[in-house]
């Protein structure tokens, strides 16, 4: 039987799959609020057979937006429009559907990629004033953010929760914590972008404090059967930086705290990084965190061939394969793995007839008739 689609559990939530779809932000929402896009994005993607769709980061705050076209979850306009997505898409969707939930930090007020992704100054059309950890830009030459005092530490604690009430009250099925890429909490843990003399600075145990605050106010706006995970950058990819030992640290910490798995990326803190681009380049790094930790472990990047991810589940490197561009690309993705490595996989019934006759057992409990 193939790994890839065998059942697995992310905390109490039962998936019949091993597919993730990875968060990826689409830069089209109004004032935070989802359109119709988003609708359709996300139908689509929900009708894969994944295991689990995740959607893109959610901004707990204006100012944690990485660009002025990010969905928000932090107002009742925010949830209202959120809801009409979520109750047409969760109507007919074969995988479940959760939420990743984020502070964009000092990589906030960007254009979106397709303009350029450059930092919007605060006194330009759709700019604000970024936070982080320490007033450092992420770039040279950019508009240094304010560094949170305890009242903005306070404030960003309460926007997460504040978010994953509503999130829970829309009917998502968990909770993905983003502390990876260079974002608000990846900021503190990084010692290239926290350079705090506080508590929440300097030694391992200081940087990690904030972030994992933040997970335990997660946690405690949601009820116990409810999963929350953490998305990791493992490795800054910079000399000096947050690394893999550190990130094993961190991950301990979250275990202790009820963490249902880690989701294992990298990079992204700082422009000088130099990321060893290859196929599957983050598995081993995935493959530490689940040695060491133990937790279900979600790998991530250049995995876009199913025999490559069935090799990495059989040789116990993760947990589970996440897919982003490359169900951007293929959207049918799922369907495609399961009829290469001779697995069933759920469908709508509507699409059943699409069904290719040589694999007359791709679909589960497929039944076709015509009149």
């Amino acid at each position: 039987m193939s790994k890839l689609f065998s059942p697995w559990m992310l905390g109490p939530l039962k998936l019949e799959n091993r597919i993730v779809i990875a968060p990826m932000c689409q830069y089209s929402a109004v004032e935070g609020n989802a359109q119709d896009w988003h609708l359709i994005h996300l139908g689509n993607l929900a009708l894969s057979g994944a295991g689990v769709l995740v959607i893109e980061a959610t901004a707990v705050s204006p100012e944690g937006r990485i660009t002025p076209g990010d969905l928000g979850l932090y107002s009742d306009d925010n949830e209202t429009a959120l809801k009409r997505v979520m109750d047409a898409v969760t109507k007919y969707a074969i995988s479940p559907v959760v939420i990743q939930l984020a502070h964009a930090g000092r990589k906030a007020s960007s254009s979106a990629p397709w303009d350029g992704g450059a930092q919007i100054l605060p006194d330009e059309p759709g700019g604000w004033k970024a936070v982080a950890p320490s007033a450092l830009p992420h770039t040279p030459g950019e508009d240094a953010p304010i560094a949170l005092d305890q009242a903005g530490l306070d404030k960003v604690r309460e926007d997460f929760a504040s978010s994953s009430r509503r999130a829970v009250a829309l009917g998502f099925r968990g909770i993905e914590v983003h502390m990876a890429h260079g974002y608000l909490l990846h900021q503190f843990l990084s010692p290239i972008a926290n350079q705090r003399t506080d508590s929440y600075g300097g030694s391992l145990e200081n940087r990690m404090r904030f972030p994992l605050e933040v997970f335990d106010a997660v946690k405690a706006a949601v009820t116990e059967d409810f999963p929350v995970w953490v998305r990791v950058s493992a490795t800054d990819w910079v000399s000096g930086g947050w690394d893999i030992e550190d990130t094993v640290a961190f991950s301990k910490a979250l275990n202790d705290r009820g963490c249902a798995a880690i989701h294992v990326s990298s990079g992204g803190v700082s422009p000088e990084q130099q990321i060893p681009l290859s196929d599957g380049y983050q598995v081993p790094l995935a493959a530490r965190v689940k040695e060491a930790v133990g937790l279900p472990t979600i790998a991530v990047g250049l995995i876009t061939d199913p025999a490559h991810a069935e090799a990495i589940l059989d040789k116990g490197d993760a947990d589970a394969i996440a897919l982003a561009r490359g169900m951007l690309y293929d959207p049918r993705w799922p369907w495609h793995a399961a009829a290469e490595l001779g697995a069933e996989i759920d469908a709508p019934h509507q699409y059943w007839r699409s069904q290719p006759r040589e694999y007359k057992t791709l679909f589960k409990n497929a039944k076709v008739g015509q009149r």
